[in-house]
């Protein structure tokens, strides 16, 4: 056990985000989203028995989201015509607020095809038991400064 880290990140998890370097690129999916087929060249880490919004408060906590981008946490946009309401965003992006100074406003959008290509890149990708629909979020992370 250490200090200070949330318990829900494993060591396995611990070691992959200490690992990423600036703009590399990380996604807490959903339990719908074919983490292991798109994540064939990262790493994917298997976390079943948690929801994306407990996984993204515990990585925010250790985790700097890039300055350099404007929108450094990216969430699937709902497909037209699905007639689906996703109040999981409202979630993310309280949490983001508690964890950034720049609120919010980091919270971008990318078109559903366009997000699987990016998550194609990513460092890694975590497999999550979250049921919500459109429930995946991409961050991209910063540096730390002293």
């Amino acid at each position: 056990m250490l200090k200070g880290i949330p318990k829900i990140l494993s060591p396995e998890l611990l070691k992959v985000l200490a690992e990423m370097g600036h703009s590399d690129r990380l996604v807490i999916c959903d339990g719908n989203f074919p983490s292991e087929s798109m994540g064939k060249n990262a790493i994917v880490i298997r976390c079943d028995g948690h929801g994306v919004s407990e996984i993204l408060e515990a990585i925010l906590k250790v985790f700097p989201l890039d300055t350099y981008v404007e929108h450094p946490v990216n969430l699937m946009e709902v497909m037209p015509g699905d007639n689906v309401e996703t109040p999981i965003w409202d979630t993310y992006k309280e949490i983001v607020r508690k964890n950034d100074d720049r609120g919010d406003a980091v919270v971008g959008y990318i078109e559903r095809f366009a997000f699987y290509e990016e998550a194609k890149t990513a460092y890694a990708l975590i497999a999550t038991g979250e049921s919500a629909l459109y429930a995946n979020v991409m961050l991209q992370k910063g540096v730390v400064v002293d």
